[in-house]
């Protein structure tokens, strides 16, 4: 994904704001590192770094209409995009390149902010519309987030009245006196004139978790609109490729990607191999399963192994990163941080992955004890509406295409609740509609495997390590007085006091600690899923082991004094770095976002 940052309404002017706009952008280029872009126009700043999937030789940004009188920088992907171009044309429309995007421009110039609905993808976009000002401004603005909040984006205020916005706060921390997460599904505006402000453009039926669904469970129209949420994400002129866990989400991207690549234009620029990718700890149920399906489905498959140390290492440049110290975040992102830097460097620059089903099918391990069937769903809906959902590194996510969610949401929830006496266990629609007894995607154990969270599934002991490494740096009066340090969402755990020290030192503002969600959660779930189970105010581990139950004989394994951890945390001696590569060709190409 691409990096923007928009700078609109700035009072002061001339080369000295200008360079520190390109300053700020810079600490974006890690998200694009092909290309670095800058309009000024009056009084607004619009810059961009590009991360090029579509189009890479002439599709820069910012992109114009024909006359340059409307511009826009965008992160994300357009998959309807040829369609729109085509009707755009026939409307007289002229286009400069053959990127997705550009569509943006020539979609507002014939339909206004109404056009937003229009687009088929993932996407945050500013626009700056130089025919209209509005006051003091020379230039009239729109931004907009997608549906679901795939792409991140935050916005800021200044105290002289100038809007920013940017795909990550560190670009805007410094200079706003107050900022916030910009909301999905939202756009918003400077038309006094069609209201102003903010105001929501993704309105689906099943966001009124009053409303209970109840349309029959068709398992043939659930994977029809999967099949198609996967072929659209394979629209890509650089080489790419899948992460794969083992588990049944990431292994389905990767089964439907395979059955449908030789169809592709993609394929006839990067073969019909699919690339596959996973990581774990050395010995961690993830690659012993990702394996087997990569195996089965003949993927050429990259597998990477780091160590709690590795992990340890980065957990400083993946806070940052993420702009986060939630305690679940951190623990997943910080192996895909590892893995993305591997695949980086074998030129795979985009990958497709499995996130976002959980909170669509009750995925996680805590639905097991929904009472009915009503709060099963208003559970999914408070799930699917969080925004930032999925943790891949600049992975399309199939699971998240608006029609394909359309689709899951649409079907009665009692369909989707786990049931053991009917043999049903947790995403039991999704996994029917692939149980193909003459033309099979997975094999039947993998199509069913139980549930992994990320952070377990990379590996047991990696969790353990990270609590470790905290205790030893986290000592029982500072945690004592955690309320006074940090009196807002204030960490329960050393673990969670670790990272917050880590998180306050990067962005100390008040307005950056507020962008964190908080409240109790177990295994996932939001503080109204806690009500379902008296016991699990008591023990409010994220990973949900103990709360749940699961997987206790794996984890007690690695627990048995037999069992020596690839490393330890706190005082011990860091092993050899392990990182393996399956023997395959790796795929070409230039970079993936960091």
């Amino acid at each position: 994904m691409c990096g923007i940052l928009a700078v609109l309404g700035e009072a002061s002017h001339g080369k000295n704001k200008r360079g520190r706009v390109l300053e700020l952008s810079r600490r974006l280029k890690h998200r694009g590192p092909d290309w670095s872009g800058l309009r000024q126009m009056g009084d607004c700043y619009l810059s961009h770094q590009r991360l090029a999937i579509i189009d890479p030789a002439s599709g820069d940004q910012p992109l114009y209409n024909e006359d340059q009188s409307v511009v826009v920088a965008v992160n994300g992907e357009v998959y309807n995009h040829q369609d729109l171009r085509s009707r755009l044309s026939t409307a007289g429309h002229r286009f400069r390149t053959g990127s997705d995007c550009e569509v943006i421009a020539h979609l507002y110039e014939e339909h206004g902010e109404e056009f937003v609905d229009m687009l088929d993808g993932v996407f945050s976009f500013v626009l700056l519309d130089t025919r209209h000002g509005h006051g003091d401004r020379a230039s009239s603005f729109m931004a907009a987030r997608d549906a679901i909040g795939v792409t991140p984006l935050y916005i800021g205020w200044g105290i002289d009245g100038s809007v920013w916005i940017s795909s990550e706060m560190k670009a805007l921390n410094d200079e706003c006196e107050h900022f916030e997460i910009f909301p999905p599904g939202h756009l918003y505006s400077s038309n006094n004139k069609t209201g102003g402000g903010f105001s929501r453009w993704y309105n689906p039926r099943w966001f009124d978790e009053a409303i209970t669904p109840s349309v029959p469970y068709n398992p043939l129209a659930l994977r029809k609109a999967f099949e198609k949420a996967v072929v659209k994400r394979l629209m890509t002129d650089v080489p790419f490729g899948v992460l794969l866990s083992g588990g049944l989400d990431s292994s389905l991207v990767a089964a439907v990607a395979v059955r449908h690549l030789a169809e592709t234009e993609a394929a006839t620029r990067w073969g019909t191999k699919l690339h596959s990718f996973c990581v774990g700890l050395e010995g961690s149920p993830d690659l012993k399963a990702a394996r087997e399906v990569a195996d089965y489905l003949g993927t050429l498959h990259h597998e990477f192994h780091f160590t709690v140390q590795d992990g340890i290492d980065a957990i400083e440049d993946v806070i940052y990163h993420t702009e986060t110290y939630d305690v679940t975040t951190i623990r997943a992102s910080t192996p895909m941080f590892l893995m993305s830097r591997k695949i980086k460097s074998l030129g795979v620059k985009m990958v497709i992955s499995g996130e976002g089903s959980d909170e669509l099918f009750g995925g996680y391990l805590y639905f097991h004890k929904a009472p009915n069937k009503e709060e099963f769903h208003q559970e999914t809906c408070r799930k699917s509406q969080q925004g930032d959902i999925g943790l891949g590194p600049g992975g399309s996510r199939p699971f998240l295409d608006k029609d394909f969610i359309n689709e899951a949401m649409s079907i009665d929830p009692e369909w989707k609740m786990v049931r053991p006496d009917l043999g049903r266990i947790e995403k039991w629609v999704l996994r029917k509609a692939f149980d193909d007894e003459e033309q099979p995607f997975l094999p039947k154990h993998i199509l069913y495997r139980q549930k992994e969270q990320f952070s377990d599934g990379v590996g047991y002991s990696w969790i353990d390590g990270l609590k470790a490494h905290a205790a030893s740096n986290v000592t029982d009066k500072m945690l004592s007085n955690a309320k006074f340090i940090f009196p807002h969402n204030t960490p329960t755990t050393k673990e969670a006091y670790y990272y917050r020290m880590i998180f306050e030192r990067f962005f100390p503002q008040k307005p950056a600690i507020l962008t964190v969600p908080g409240g109790p959660s177990v295994a996932c779930s939001t503080a109204k899923a806690i009500e379902w189970d008296a016991q699990w105010s008591e023990n409010l581990d994220p990973s949900g082991r103990a709360a749940l139950g699961v997987h206790l004989a794996a984890y007690e394994h690695e627990q048995d004094p037999k069992h020596v951890p690839d490393t330890i945390a706190a005082g011990g001696s860091k092993k050899p770095r392990t990182i393996r590569v399956a023997a395959a060709p790796p795929p070409p190409g230039v970079a993936i976002e960091g």
